[in-house]
């Protein structure tokens, strides 16, 4: 499979992500007082991926997401090379979706942007990154095994919904850089601003989640 072609791929899932999950949330209201929108939302992210992991998956193994490629890239399952045209393809992706969503709902609507958990940067990035760690050793773990490749897609798309359904009410669960990008560019102002820290928190949750799952998964040298 040529390169290109995974980048194409790795555009387009990450296109629907946005355009899909994080439109739910603009359509259906995701806040933690409004329960059927608020799961809504956190399934809109899971399906997606479920969606989009039986579709691309076999052309770019459906990382979407910038968290995922770096795990991947430590792991040593991702060149350096590809690591960077998956991490441009995956922020153009959700910057188009995003883009979407702006005629359908308007400039005010939000576009699922991420926030600080009551102002404080520091527990918002503990948070993204115990979501990520999660999310991400999950798809270590699901994907190491060849057989797992039948439900493979379903595990990683329902622990994404796990994610969502505590992260939505804290930090509006980012775990994915790409994601907070697109939604951040339109939404402007606060979301803009902060956007660093769904960037690097998702990152460190990823490269974490790849030391842990490579330490714990190591034979002992005799």
């Amino acid at each position: 499979m040529s390169s290109m072609k995974k980048y194409i791929a790795e555009f387009i899932g990450t296109f629907v992500l946005v355009l899909f999950a994080c439109g739910t949330a603009v359509a259906v209201g995701c806040s933690s007082e409004m329960g059927s929108g608020y799961l809504l939302t956190a399934l809109a992210f899971g399906l997606v991926i479920v969606a989009m992991a039986y579709s691309i998956g076999n052309i770019s193994g459906c990382h979407i997401n910038p968290a995922v490629s770096i795990a991947m890239l430590v792991s040593g399952k991702l060149s350096v090379k590809d690591f960077i045209g998956y991490v441009v393809a995956q922020v153009a992706g959700a910057i188009a979706g995003a883009a979407v969503l702006l005629p359908i709902f308007g400039a005010d609507c939000g576009f699922g942007a991420n926030a600080l958990y009551q102002d404080n940067i520091g527990l918002s990035i503990l948070i993204e990154v115990i979501l990520t760690f999660v999310f991400v050793i999950a798809i270590l773990g699901v994907t190491s095994k060849t057989e797992n490749g039948a439900v493979a897609g379903l595990v990683i798309g329902l622990t994404l919904t796990l994610v969502h359904i505590l992260g939505i009410a804290l930090t509006g669960t980012s775990v994915n850089p790409a994601r907070s990008i697109g939604s951040a560019v339109f939404a402007g102002g606060a979301a803009l601003s902060n956007v660093w820290v769904f960037i690097v928190a998702p990152l460190a949750g990823g490269v974490l989640a790849a030391l842990v799952y490579k330490f714990l998964t190591s034979e002992k040298k005799q």
